[in-house]
């Protein structure tokens, strides 16, 4: 016998639709979208002439070497990238370096443009990460 299912609501998300090639869509939660806009407020180039709505639409895009270009500046784009990762997993400096074999000054290091990023650190990352390692050279 089955039994009814519980479903996700869907109506109290927002789409958030991050152009390019190839535009992904997202369906987010609307405080966590006021969160994005807030974020990306600083960087809209020109908001529509469309009727308002709880958010504003950019126009225009800007790379995000653009965008972050003071933060590659100061940490280096490697740097930045290894930062934005690991934020992104929620892990620490300390347990990052545990799973690579590591140590917590070397994350820091790297982090802060102090150290480069080799290619076999850089597989090590990868594979944390899920990602291709080239994207930290």
């Amino acid at each position: 016998m089955s039994a009814p299912m519980k479903k996700h609501r869907t109506s109290h998300g927002v789409r958030v639709t991050i152009g390019g090639r190839n535009p992904k869509s997202f369906l987010v939660p609307k405080k966590a979208a006021e969160g994005v806009i807030e974020l990306l407020r600083p960087y809209a180039l020109e908001e529509s002439n469309e009727p308002r709505s709880d958010e504003p639409r950019l126009r225009e895009f800007r790379s995000s070497e653009e965008v972050f270009a003071g933060l590659h500046a100061k940490y280096g784009r490697a740097g930045t990238v290894l930062r934005g990762f690991r934020a992104r997993e929620g892990l620490t400096q300390q347990r990052l370096a545990e799973k690579i074999g590591a140590t917590q000054g070397d994350i820091s290091a790297m982090e802060h443009g102090r150290r480069p990023i080799g290619k076999s650190m850089a597989m090590r990352l990868a594979k944390v990460f899920k990602t291709d390692y080239r994207v930290f050279l």
